[in-house]
C-alpha cells in the first residue's frame, strides 16, 4: 500500500494522562490496506503493534503511561491477503516525519497546608540561626497551629468550623502547644547545586526565604512573620514525573513560582504580610526528548491571614435548597440551608434582572436590577411586577467568599391593566383603551375577544391582537370586522418575558353589544288608506338567528308621530297613517344597547275629502255645514252656488275655514244651493265633497216660542235641584252616623263620564241614596232601583269613604245579619272589570302559561317581557301592574310560577329591576301544588334560561322566611330580597290572632321597599286573593298614617280595574276591615302617648 503522508497527535481530552488521538492522512484512491502498524519508543523501550480500529483516519489510544515521553512514532499501512492457505503481508514505507508526544502526569495528592504563628521576640538573631532549644521553652514560645488538608475530593467541613468573624485570641477553644513545630536543618541542605531545592533554609532569611511582599518598616507587626508549611504526596502510580511546581499568589497582584524535585513532599516559607493567599501544586515531567509538561492543577488552596496573625480557611460549601417566597408585588423572601450560622454578615445575595437583558435599553420598564446587585439581606426589595429575576447566594467568612449556590429564577406576577374602556366606531368596529400600572415590566399586551362564531357554531376566547410593551402608560387598539348586533366580551392581559410566560388578569374584561347596521328601505306603497313599507338588512347572507337584534321600529313622523314595532324576522310593515301629511319614514334596527336608523324616506299623502258632510240649523238666510275631519288638514275651502243660476251668489270666492263647522249666511230664503267642501294640506287640495241644501221659508213657527220658554224653565229647575243636592250632601255623613249606617254609593256615583245623569230613574236613585238609612229598610236596599244596569257597573268605580272615628260603629253595622251589608258590597265588586279585554291571555300559545283559566291579565295593564324571540306570545306573562300609594306602577301582581314559566318570571324580575319578591303561599298546600319552587334549593347557583340565580342567605321564622338572591345576566347583576309568608291559607285569611303577625309582615316589607328601584312583585297561587289582600293592606297602612278616613270599597274597586278578582273572597274583604280597625287602634294609642308627653312637658 501507499505510505502515510502526514500524522497529527492530540491529547485525548477525557484522559490526557493516558490517552491520545491519532489522525493519519494517506492516499485514498487505489490504496488498499487492512491494518496499521504503529511503532514508537516508550522512554527507552521500543514498542510496535498492529491496529485496525481506524475510522476515517482517526483512532484513540487510551493505554499509555502518564508523564512518559513517547518518541519516534511512525505509522505503516499493512495489506494482507490469503493464497493457498498462506497469508501474504506487505508493509508500506514510512514517508512522514516521525512524531513524539508526552502524556500529562497525574497531579500530586493530599495537598495540605499549616500556618504557624511565631513570636519574633524570642528569636535571635544576628547569625540567622535559631537554636533548637529556644523552641523548647514553653514559657518563651507560644505557637498556634491549624491544619488544612485537601484531596481531590472536596473535604467535609463540620459545622464547628463554619462560624464567621475573626478568631478570638483569648478564646478557650484555641490550643497552645508546649513544643513548637519546626524542621531539622540537616534534612533541608541541598546535596548539590544542580538539584532542586526542596526546602528553603530559615537561616538565610534575607536571601532565600520566600517573601511575597517586602516587610513594612513604617509599622512593625508584632504577629509576623508567620510560617507556612505546605505538604503533599506523590501522584498516583504509574506516573513518570521529575518534580513539582509551586505557585503562591497573594490578592491577585503578586505571584511567585517555585520548583522542587520529585523527592520533596514538603515546602516551608514565611509570610510577612496579611492578605488573601492562593496556593497550587502541580507535577511536571521533563525527561526525554519531549517538551516538559505539567499536570493539571490540583484543587487550589485559599486562605486569609489577618493583621493579627490569625488565618481563615477556604470556604468550600455552597448554600443548598435555595427558595424564594414572593411576599408582595415588590418584595420577596429568600431561604436556604447551610452548616454556617445564619448571619447577615455571612452571606452575599446577588440579584440580577433577566427581563432587562431581553429589552432594548430605551424600552426598559425595570431598571433597578439590570446590573447585578449584591446585598447581605434575605429580603429582596424594589422588585417590579412582571419582571423575572435570578438569585445566587454566596457564603462569606471574613474576606473569603465561598462557591455560588445553584441559581434560582423567580418571577413577579404582573398586576394587570386598569381603566379598560370601550368606544364604539359603528356597527363593526370598536376602540379599546386602557392604562397600565406605573410600576411594571411585561413583554406584550394580548387582546382577546369572546363571542359566538356563526361559522364554527361555538363560543370561545380567541386572540385578536398582540401589542408589544412600551414605556407609555396608556395604550389602545382598534378592533374591526366585528359582526353587527352581536354580543362580545373583550379581555386585555399583560404577558411577561419569563419562561414560562405569566399573564394577568382574566378579570380585566368588558362586554359590549355592537350596533346593528342601518336598514335600507326598498319600497313604499300607499293604497286603501294603508302605507306598505318594505326594507332589507345587510346582504342576502345575513342571519339574525344568533344576533342580539330585538325588533324593528318603524316610524312615520309628520305632524303626528306614528310608531310600530315589528319582530326581527319580518321586514315589512303596514301603517295606518292619517292622509294629508308629509311623512319622514324611517326603520330602526334595535338591540338591547343600541340602534341604527335607515336613511329617511319622504312620502306625501294627498289630503282626504271631508267625511259625513251634513247641514244643520237651517234658517231662511243661513245654514250651518258640519263635517268630520279625516287626516291632517291645514284648512278647508267652502263654496256654495245657487241651483239653476249661472251666476254665483255674493260669495265671489270660496270661504277658507280652519274648523270642521261653518255657517253660510246671506242666503236667499226657500232657495236650493249646491255646496262643496275641499280639504287643503301642504297646499294640495283634496277631492271636494258636495251637499245640496235648501233655506227655510219666511213663515213663523209657533212651536219655537213654546220650546224656548220650556228650555228656560228647565234650566232654572235643574239649577235649583243642583243647589239642593249640594246642601243635602254636606249633611249626609252626619245623618248617616246618627242612624248607625252608611251607604255604599255616594254623590259621586251620580256622575258618569263627567256629566250629570238626567234620567229620572237615576234621579230617584240618587235622591234615595241621600236619605238616612234609618228611613228606608234593608229590604228596600236589596230591591233598589239600579239606574245603570250591570253594564254600567262594569265601567264605574265604587266608593264609600268612612271617617276613622266612626269606623268601629261602621263595622258593627256592616256585620249585622251575618255580614249582610258586607255581602252586598262584595257583590257589587264582582261586576267590576267584566268588559275589560284580555286577548293576549286567550291566545293558544299563552293558554299553557296560565295556572288557572279564569284568572287572566287585562291587556292594558299586563306586564310585557322584552324578548329576542319575536314570536307571537313571547312577551306574555300572567302579571299586571297595580297602582300604589306612591306610584302608578308600585306593584306587580302575578300568579305563582309554573315549571314552564319560571324562566319568564326571573326575566321579569331582571327587566323590571325589582328588588323585592313577596310570596304569600307555600309550594304545596293540602297535597296540591300551589307554586313551583322557582329558586335554588342550596347556595349552588342555578341557571334559569339565560339568567343565573344564586341564593346568598336564608332565614326561617315561625310565620315567614327571608331569602336573598343574586341574579346575573351577561354583565348585569342584581340583588333581590325574597319574603315568604307561610301561614296564610288559600282562599282564606289568617286566624284572628294572626292579624298582628300579618301586619308586622306587611310593615317589614314596606320598610325594605324604600331601597327598591323597581316595582314590588307580589304573588300567591293565582295572584289575586292573598296577593290583592296584601296590596290593599300595604296601601291602607300608608294611607291611615296620613288621613282620617278610609275608602276600602273604592280601593278594592280600583285594584279590580287593573287585575280581575283582586281580593278574591268576601272573607278576605272583611279581613281587610279588621286589619284597618287594628291600624286605627294603634294610631290612636300613639296619639294618646304623644298627648301625655306634651302635657307633662307643659306642666314642667
Amino acid at each position: 500500500p501507499l505510505p502515510v503522508t502526514s500524522v497529527s497527535i492530540y491529547d485525548y481530552k477525557p484522559s490526557p494522562e493516558t490517552g491520545v488521538l491519532f489522525e493519519i492522512h494517506y492516499p485514498e484512491k487505489y490504496n488498499v490496506f487492512t491494518r496499521v502498524n504503529i511503532s514508537y519508543w516508550e522512554g527507552k523501550d521500543f514498542r510496535t503493534m498492529l491496529y485496525k480500529d481506524f475510522f476515517k483516519g482517526k483512532t484513540v489510544f487510551n493505554h499509555w503511561l502518564p508523564g512518559i515521553c513517547y518518541s519516534n512514532i511512525t505509522f505503516q499501512l499493512v495489506s494482507e491477503a490469503t493464497f493457498n492457505k498462506s497469508t501474504l503481508v506487505e508493509y508500506s514505507g514510512i514517508s512522514h516525519e516521525p512524531k513524539q508526544h508526552r502524556t500529562a502526569p497525574f497531579p500530586p495528592q493530599n495537598i495540605s497546608v499549616r500556618i504557624v504563628n511565631l513570636n519574633k521576640n524570642n528569636w535571635e538573631e544576628e547569625s540567622g540561626s535559631f537554636p533548637e532549644e529556644s523552641f523548647l521553652k514553653p514559657q518563651d514560645v507560644i505557637e498556634k497551629e491549624k491544619l488544612l488538608h485537601f484531596t481531590d475530593d472536596p473535604p467535609e467541613i463540620s459545622s464547628a468550623n463554619t462560624s464567621s468573624g475573626w478568631p478570638d485570641f483569648n478564646s478557650s477553644d484555641e490550643e497552645t502547644t508546649l513544643q513548637p513545630y519546626w524542621w531539622d536543618s540537616e534534612t533541608v541542605t541541598p546535596e548539590s547545586e544542580d538539584e532542586f531545592v526542596s526546602v528553603l533554609p530559615r537561616e538565610d532569611k534575607n536571601n532565600n526565604t520566600v517573601s511575597l511582599i517586602e516587610k513594612s518598616t513604617s509599622a512593625p507587626l508584632s504577629f509576623f512573620p508567620v510560617q507556612m508549611i505546605l505538604n503533599w504526596l506523590p501522584p498516583k502510580p504509574p506516573t513518570a514525573f521529575d518534580g513539582f511546581h509551586i505557585r503562591i499568589e497573594r490578592e491577585e497582584n503578586s505571584t511567585e513560582f517555585l520548583t522542587v524535585d520529585e523527592e520533596a513532599h514538603e515546602f516551608v516559607t514565611e509570610l510577612n504580610e496579611p492578605g488573601k493567599y492562593k496556593l497550587s501544586v502541580t507535577t511536571f515531567s521533563s525527561s526525554g526528548s519531549c517538551e516538559t509538561r505539567g499536570s493539571q492543577s490540583a484543587k487550589s488552596i485559599s486562605f486569609y491571614i489577618s493583621p493579627m496573625g490569625e488565618w481563615i480557611e477556604e470556604l468550600t460549601e455552597k448554600p443548598q435548597h435555595v427558595r424564594v417566597n414572593v411576599l408582595s408585588s415588590t418584595t420577596a423572601l429568600l431561604s436556604w440551608t447551610s452548616s454556617q450560622e445564619s448571619d447577615s454578615n455571612n452571606t452575599i445575595v446577588s440579584v440580577v434582572s433577566l427581563t432587562c437583558q431581553k429589552q432594548k435599553e430605551s424600552q426598559r420598564l425595570e431598571k433597578h436590577y439590570c446590573t447585578q446587585v449584591n446585598s447581605s439581606k434575605s429580603i429582596i426589595e424594589n422588585l417590579v411586577p412582571g419582571a423575572q429575576y435570578q438569585v445566587v447566594i454566596y457564603l462569606r467568612k471574613g474576606p473569603l467568599i465561598g462557591p455560588p449556590s445553584d441559581p434560582v429564577t423567580f418571577a413577579i406576577v404582573p398586576t394587570g391593566i386598569k381603566d379598560l374602556m370601550l368606544y364604539p366606531l359603528g356597527p363593526t368596529a370598536v376602540v379599546l383603551s386602557w392604562t397600565r400600572p406605573y410600576l411594571g415590566a411585561f413583554r406584550k399586551y394580548v387582546v382577546e375577544m369572546f363571542y359566538f362564531n356563526p361559522a364554527t357554531m361555538i363560543s370561545e376566547w380567541t386572540t385578536y391582537y398582540e401589542i408589544a410593551a412600551t414605556v407609555s402608560l396608556t395604550a389602545s387598539v382598534r378592533i374591526a370586522n366585528l359582526l353587527p348586533a352581536w354580543y362580545y366580551n373583550f379581555r386585555v392581559t399583560m404577558v411577561t418575558w419569563g419562561e414560562p410566560e405569566l399573564s394577568c388578569c382574566d378579570s380585566s374584561t368588558i362586554s359590549f353589544i355592537t350596533a346593528p347596521v342601518a336598514p335600507e328601505i326598498t319600497s313604499v306603497e300607499y293604497f286603501n288608506n294603508l302605507l306598505y313599507i318594505s326594507w332589507m338588512y345587510g346582504d342576502d347572507t345575513t342571519n339574525l338567528s344568533h344576533s342580539r337584534m330585538l325588533h324593528w321600529m318603524v316610524v312615520a313622523e309628520g305632524k303626528k308621530k306614528i310608531k310600530k314595532s315589528v319582530t326581527r324576522n319580518v321586514m315589512t310593515a303596514v301603517l295606518n297613517l292619517p292622509p294629508g301629511d308629509i311623512y319622514n319614514l324611517s326603520v330602526t334596527a334595535c338591540t338591547e344597547r343600541g340602534s341604527n336608523t335607515s336613511l329617511p324616506h319622504v312620502v306625501k299623502l294627498e289630503p282626504a275629502p271631508p267625511k259625513s258632510l251634513f247641514a244643520v240649523n237651517k234658517t231662511q238666510t243661513s245654514v250651518t255645514l258640519l263635517w268630520v275631519e279625516d287626516g291632517v288638514v291645514d284648512f278647508y275651502k267652502v263654496f256654495c252656488q245657487q241651483v239653476g243660476s249661472n251666476q254665483e251668489i255674493k260669495l265671489q270666492e270660496p270661504v277658507s275655514v280652519f274648523s270642521h263647522v261653518v255657517t253660510i249666511s246671506s242666503l236667499l230664503p226657500a232657495t236650493a244651493y249646491n255646496c262643496s267642501v275641499t280639504s287643503f294640506s301642504h297646499n294640495s287640495p283634496s277631492v271636494p265633497t258636495f251637499i245640496a241644501i235648501s233655506t227655510m221659508v219666511t213663515e213663523m213657527n209657533p212651536n219655537v216660542v213654546v220650546i224656548s220658554v220650556l228650555a228656560i224653565l228647565s234650566i232654572l229647575l235643574i239649577g235649583l235641584l243642583l243647589v239642593t243636592l249640594i246642601i243635602l250632601r254636606k249633611k249626609h255623613l252626619q245623618m248617616a252616623r246618627e242612624c248607625g249606617a252608611g251607604t255604599f254609593v255616594n254623590f259621586a256615583s251620580l256622575e258618569r263620564d263627567g256629566k250629570l245623569p238626567y234620567n229620572w230613574r237615576r234621579s230617584i236613585f240618587a235622591f234615595l241614596t241621600l236619605l238616612p238609612s234609618c228611613l228606608w229598610t234593608d229590604y228596600l236596599l236589596a230591591f233598589y232601583i239600579n239606574p245603570w244596569s250591570k253594564n254600567g257597573l262594569k265601567k264605574r268605580k265604587l266608593t264609600n269613604p268612612v271617617q276613622l272615628d266612626d269606623f268601629d260603629a261602621y263595622i258593627k253595622e256592616m256585620a249585622k245579619d251575618s255580614d249582610y251589608k258586607f255581602s252586598l258590597q262584595f257583590e257589587e265588586l264582582k261586576l267590576i272589570g267584566l268588559d275589560i279585554p284580555h286577548f293576549a291571555a286567550d291566545l293558544p300559545l299563552n293558554r299553557c302559561k296560565n295556572r288557572y283559566t279564569n284568572i287572566l291579565p287585562y291587556d292594558f295593564s299586563r306586564v310585557r317581557l322584552v324578548s329576542m324571540n319575536e314570536e307571537e306570545g313571547a312577551d306574555y306573562i300572567n302579571a299586571n301592574y297595580i297602582p300604589g300609594y306612591n306610584s302608578p306602577q308600585e306593584y306587580i301582581a302575578t300568579q305563582g310560577p309554573l315549571p314552564e314559566t319560571r324562566n319568564d318570571f326571573w326575566k321579569m324580575v331582571l327587566q323590571q329591576r325589582s328588588q323585592i319578591i313577596v310570596m304569600l303561599t307555600q309550594c304545596n298546600e293540602k297535597r296540591r301544588v300551589k307554586c313551583d319552587h322557582y329558586w335554588p334549593f342550596t347556595e349552588e347557583p342555578i341557571a334559569y334560561g339565560d339568567i343565573t340565580v344564586e341564593m346568598t342567605s336564608e332565614e326561617e321564622h315561625s310565620d315567614w322566611a327571608y331569602r336573598s338572591f343574586r341574579i346575573s345576566y351577561a354583565d348585569e347583576m342584581q340583588d333581590v330580597m325574597h319574603f315568604n309568608y307561610t301561614a296564610w291559607p288559600d282562599h282564606g285569611v289568617p286566624t284572628t290572632n294572626a292579624a298582628e303577625s300579618i301586619m308586622q309582615f306587611v310593615q317589614m316589607v314596606r320598610q325594605h321597599s324604600t331601597k327598591s328601584r323597581g316595582p314590588m312583585i307580589i304573588h300567591c297561587s293565582a295572584g289575586v286573593g292573598r296577593t290583592g289582600t296584601f296590596i290593599a293592606l300595604d296601601r291602607l297602612l300608608q294611607h291611615v298614617c296620613d288621613h282620617e278616613y278610609v275608602d276600602i270599597l273604592g280601593l278594592v274597586s280600583d285594584m279590580r280595574s287593573f287585575r280581575m278578582s283582586m281580593v278574591q273572597t268576601e272573607e278576605q274583604y272583611i279581613f281587610i276591615h279588621q286589619c284597618v280597625q287594628l291600624m286605627w287602634m294603634k294610631k290612636k294609642r300613639q296619639f294618646c302617648i304623644s298627648d301625655v308627653i306634651y302635657e307633662n312637658v307643659s306642666k314642667s
